[in-house]
């Protein structure tokens, strides 16, 4: 890989699914698996060739800038990050509109509550113009799929099609050789309106560059997880905890607790005669005492006392006292008996 890739995240949007813990919060610094959703997602790219040296664009809604400028100065201070704010939600092709002067050379688009694993070391030798990431999936109905010929190379991209003729779903993530093209087909997209109940969808761009002689190959992924509902988000969560995100993996008593493992409690937390999980993580600086804990998760400074918690998120600085039941409180909230 000759040039600097581009990696282009479009993270606008207001998160309205996973309300109230995005009331306060942009979705990518909602908590996730002991870190947040952003962390898991620029994990996913230790595997691109020269990651360290790729250049990062954030595509922000209004106000979110300032978190999440923080979060990356803190913890990736050596990452270079242009930030782009999307001043209107008229859909994909329009907030990559807003970063066109970025997309330039050859870059990777990579939706923010898009969670894979992929090993992106095929970049270093890639000469086909673009990829599609896609997974097979039960139902495609509710996503975009994808049409391949028999030489492998995709013909034409369905937004939400209606039948179940075509399972393999793009799962948001694609790369471009050359991401100019990509910006002229969205400005034709535009200029034609061509979108969808109001919204201009990636797919219909991708179409237009297909149509004029574009190659794409799709790329297969075994696992592809989603941040975007509170559903969602307590299944990834499960994954990750099985899948090396966990700090305990025994069964065991510690201390004067009872860890069901897969659990991710924080070193800077403080957890006193409880049951803890399985499948919970616990963010630094909460405190939890004498109480149970499944299937949860926890974000900082968090303070339970005397509750039992089952399939809960709660936000920042939230309390809960002496409650029992499944709860889904934003940050700066309280549940007091």
């Amino acid at each position: 890989m000759d040039q600097k890739l581009k990696i282009i995240i479009p993270m606008a949007g207001l998160g309205s699914r996973l309300r109230p813990l995005t009331w306060s919060r942009p979705k990518p610094l909602v908590s996730l698996a002991g870190a947040t959703v952003i962390d898991h997602l620029l994990e996913t790219f230790k595997t691109v060739p020269n990651h360290e040296q790729a250049e990062y664009v954030f595509i922000l809604s209004p106000g979110q800038q300032e978190l999440i400028q923080a979060h990356m100065q803190k913890h990736y201070p050596k990452y270079k990050v242009d930030y782009v704010t999307q001043l209107t939600k008229k859909g994909q092709s329009d907030a990559l509109w807003s970063a066109k002067e970025h997309l330039t050379g050859q870059a990777l688009v990579v939706f923010s509550d898009t969670l894979v694993e992929s090993d992106f070391s095929c970049l270093s030798q890639e000469d086909i113009d673009s990829i599609a990431w896609v997974k097979a999936v039960p139902d495609p109905r509710r996503f975009g799929v994808v049409e391949v010929d028999s030489h492998g190379l995709v013909t034409r991209l369905i937004e939400k099609p209606n039948d179940m003729n075509n399972n393999l779903a793009v799962v948001g993530c694609y790369y471009f050789r050359d991401g100019q093209k990509l910006v002229k087909a969205i400005e034709e997209q535009i200029e034609r309106k061509i979108a969808l109940r109001g919204e201009y969808y990636l797919v219909d761009a991708i179409n237009l560059m297909l149509e004029k002689q574009t190659t794409m190959r799709i790329a297969q992924v075994k696992v592809w997880m989603d941040a975007g509902t509170s559903e969602a988000l307590l299944d990834t969560n499960r994954y990750l905890l099985e899948n090396g995100r966990a700090n305990f993996n025994e069964n065991g008593t510690f201390d004067d607790n009872v860890i069901i493992p897969p659990v991710f409690i924080h070193p800077d937390a403080r957890v006193n005669t409880s049951i803890i999980g399985p499948h919970v993580s616990i963010g630094p600086g909460s405190i939890i005492q004498n109480s149970t804990i499944r299937d949860s998760i926890l974000s900082q400074r968090a303070h339970i006392t005397n509750a039992q918690l089952e399939g809960s998120l709660l936000g920042y600085d939230v309390v809960v006292n002496g409650m029992k039941g499944k709860f889904n409180l934003g940050d700066n909230s309280w549940a007091n008996w």
